[in-house]
């Protein structure tokens, strides 16, 4: 089982990922964001960082799908992953324009040929204002400075992205994040672990599990 967990910037995907390891007996494989030298500038400047980000994040995310997710699904075993590799095109497709968007455009396509899709991606969606309140809350340095407006902006584009039951081949399960906490209630962590298992057929798993209010 390859599981991808997406979802816009504060949503929750690392922390869902680590909650769901120990109950599917999975590996974790999260997102490493902290190494791109690119990252601060590009939210105190934009405009005139979005390429060098862009590059950055596409060829360190293929290296590692290619020598983590590969290896791992070759070998049978379960894993959890807090991104996939084609969100990284959408948002290019947010900060990158004219010849520099045309450029990533070809390099994400020859790329993504190699890639192994996972076999379910749990999208979870929020309301802008909750994202914007998580991300104050963990309070990461180099989120201080994020705007409102970019955040929205993501947030229709995830809406988009992820709007019909698959993506490049893989099946979607949405997961509305607004009014469900899996962190400290184990009866949403316990309903999202059930969606899970209907979506991909995985024993024990109930046909209805209400979310109680």
């Amino acid at each position: 089982m390859y599981l991808a967990i997406e979802g816009v910037i504060g949503v929750g995907k690392t922390t869902l990922a680590r909650l769901l390891q120990p109950v599917f007996n999975a590996n974790l494989y999260l997102e490493v964001f902290e190494e791109n030298p690119f990252l601060s500038d590009f939210y105190s400047d934009r405009q005139r960082y979005a390429f060098q980000t862009q590059i950055f994040f596409l060829l360190s995310r293929y290296h590692q799908q290619r020598r983590i997710v590969a290896e791992a699904v070759k070998q049978g075993m379960n894993l959890i992953s807090d991104y996939t590799f084609a969100k990284d095109a959408l948002f290019a497709s947010i900060n990158l324009h004219g010849d520099e968007l045309d450029m990533y455009d070809k390099v994400h396509q020859a790329l993504a040929e190699k890639i192994t899709p996972p076999d379910l991606i749990v999208y979870l969606s929020a309301d802008t204002e909750i994202l914007m309140q998580r991300i104050a809350f963990r309070d990461r340095s180099y989120e201080r400075n994020m705007e409102r407006s970019y955040i929205h902006e993501l947030n229709q584009a995830y809406e988009s992205f992820f709007s019909g039951s698959h993506q490049q081949g893989s099946p979607i399960l949405r997961l509305d994040t607004n009014y469900i906490n899996y962190v400290q209630k184990p009866e949403d962590l316990d309903w999202v672990v059930n969606r899970i298992r209907q979506a991909l057929r995985l024993a024990p798993f109930q046909p209805e599990l209400p979310l109680q209010p």
